[in-house]
């Protein structure tokens, strides 16, 4: 299997593209600081992959940005304390700041001269335009769970993603799923047989991170450990 079976590469947004291990820890730093509270950045992120799920899991219909502004209540009452409205809407607003891996904009950049490129996120519009001006590149579909209705891993945003884009001609054996989580991309994609790409941005790091820790049925198709990484792959495929 080469990257040039492929026509159309879909991408996950927030772990993939965005750092949003690092935009989320920078924006709850401070809230940490005011309340006392000592936690190692992977407990951050750990506490914050079970309290998004969760959420998500209650509420499939709620915003992403409300998602995550009620991701720091969970959080603060995981850890005894509280966190005023104010702090929880800032906290929510604060996705379409989080940056974008210094290698996506030019690797997307690049692919877009070869594929057709869309995003299927857990986000809302409004962040992730915010997301979009940092990735500086023009997708030809956006797919976000506030079109859908539900979040990712549910496979009711991989069917919707896969509808639209069978409308604009694309078959879904010419479909690449590109994403780093494990637990909301890869497994759903396995499970409609849908060939996928892990760009796996934690390599050398233990755990899951922001993510739910999950065991695959197999290997993705491609691995990669950054952008960067499979936009040289692809440059090699060309030069034959």
């Amino acid at each position: 299997m080469r990257l040039a079976d492929f026509d159309t590469l879909t991408f996950d947004c927030y772990g993939t593209l965005i750092d949003w291990e690092t935009g989320l820890a920078a924006a709850i730093g401070p809230w940490l600081e005011r309340r006392g509270l000592k936690k190692t950045h992977d407990e951050v992120l750990e506490t914050f992959a079970v309290c998004q799920s969760a959420q998500e899991d209650e509420t499939p219909a709620m915003i992403y940005s409300e998602v995550v502004a009620h991701t720091l209540r969970r959080m603060a009452a995981a850890w005894g304390v509280a966190a005023t409205d104010a702090e929880a809407e800032a906290f929510g607003a604060s996705v379409g700041d989080w940056p974008a891996f210094p290698d996506s904009p030019d690797a997307l950049r690049y692919l877009k001269r070869h594929y057709r490129l869309a995003v299927l996120s857990n986000v809302d519009r409004v962040s992730f335009a915010g997301s979009n001006r940092k990735l500086g590149v023009a997708f030809d579909a956006v797919f976000t769970a506030e079109d859908i209705g539900s979040y990712k891993p549910d496979l009711r945003n991989f069917d919707y993603m896969l509808a639209r884009l069978a409308e604009m001609g694309i078959a879904r054996d010419r479909i690449l799923h590109t994403a780093q989580s494990r637990y909301h991309d890869h497994a759903p994609a396995q499970k409609i047989g849908l060939k996928s790409a892990w760009i796996d941005r934690r390599h050398g790091k233990k755990g899951a991170g922001a993510t739910v820790p999950t065991t695959l049925e197999r290997a993705p198709d491609f691995y990669f450990t950054g952008m960067a990484e499979m936009a040289a792959a692809h440059r090699k495929e060309v030069a034959g």
